[in-house]
């Protein structure tokens, strides 16, 4: 099944991608361009030229699981770097389906408290 748990670990092919290729084409970026396991339990993003689409590629241990959002209207705030490979969190990929950026403005950034003794 599809991993949605908030330690899933998230990486954004930045930059455009053809997103006609599917499960074999993408899991070839994933191991010839960027150096990684295509199945490992990662999820691997990627987004078209116009930034109007975006393909999640993810084994789940049997196969490949493939979700995909498309815009009728506007566009991600997809980060531009080509050849460029950025971890991120869950939280942050939500951002961006949901049409923000990377560093949404007002957001509360993650922090862990001291803990005094």
């Amino acid at each position: 099944m599809l991993d949605l748990a908030g330690g899933t670990t998230v990486y954004l092919a930045c930059g455009a991608t053809d997103l006609r290729k599917s499960y074999h084409g993408l899991a070839a970026i994933i191991k010839l361009k960027f150096k990684l396991d295509p199945y490992s339990r990662c999820m691997f993003a990627f987004c078209n030229r116009r930034r109007t689409s975006i393909k999640i590629l993810q084994w789940d241990g049997s196969g490949f699981w493939i979700l995909m959002k498309r815009l009728d209207r506007d566009s991600f705030h997809w980060p531009e770097t080509p050849d460029e490979l950025q971890k991120v969190t869950l939280k942050e990929m939500h951002w961006l389906c949901d049409g923000l950026s990377l560093t949404p403005k007002g957001a509360f950034e993650e922090r862990h408290p001291k803990i005094v003794v």
